[in-house]
């Protein structure tokens, strides 16, 4: 199957943990990009429930389970800043060109990143529905207001959620592979809940 864009697709995520709407996301980025790069990240409007470490741990077993050749997880881009990171992915791949992933979730919170003029104006912004997150059209013309280039991608992500596990430890919103090792460690004090 040929790819239907020709960018590299990145993809960050505070994978707080790890959820089946990553995996859904990831596989079918890769159906439709050449390359997906991840990373695991600490999100400045966030509490986070695990420190970055852990999470990119977390992160790393999930790209491990896809064992896809063109999905690599590069911690080195992480960036609590999402302009720092496409600065560290334009010099480390300097011959690649890139569409930024986000979940329709997040559209409304992108002109009010730190630099957004700036970062949307140097890259492609892919926006991937979630279940119960519709794309809101006023959300995507403030982007385009601001020189963002949006490419709506055919993929229906799952509404699994990591706040959701966060919040009522809902195991069956995680991948099996990232469940063992959140209840081999007792990550997110899951034991004390059960």
């Amino acid at each position: 199957m040929t790819s239907q864009f020709i960018t590299t697709a990145l993809l960050g995520t505070s994978a707080d943990p790890p959820t089946l709407g990553h995996k859904a996301l990831l596989e079918g980025l890769l159906k439709l990009f050449p390359k997906v790069i991840t990373w695991a990240s600490d999100n400045p409007a966030k509490e986070h429930g695990l420190p970055l470490n852990k999470r990119t741990e977390l992160l790393q077993i999930l790209v491990k389970k896809i064992d896809h050749p063109n999905l690599k997880l590069i911690q080195d881009l992480s960036s609590p800043r999402t302009f720092k990171t496409l600065e560290k992915a334009q010099t480390m791949l300097p011959k690649e060109s890139f569409t930024f992933v986000i979940g329709s979730d997040l559209t409304g919170q992108v002109p009010h990143w730190t630099d957004a003029k700036k970062f949307l104006t140097r890259t492609r912004l892919g926006i991937a529905p979630r279940e119960g997150w519709p794309i809101q059209k006023k959300e995507l013309k403030a982007i385009e207001v601001l020189g963002g280039k949006i490419q709506l991608l055919p993929l229906i992500i799952p509404a699994s959620s990591s706040s959701n596990f966060r919040e009522n430890h809902n195991k069956s919103h995680l991948p099996s592979e990232v469940l063992k090792k959140i209840l081999k460690e007792n990550l997110y004090k899951i034991a004390t809940t059960n």
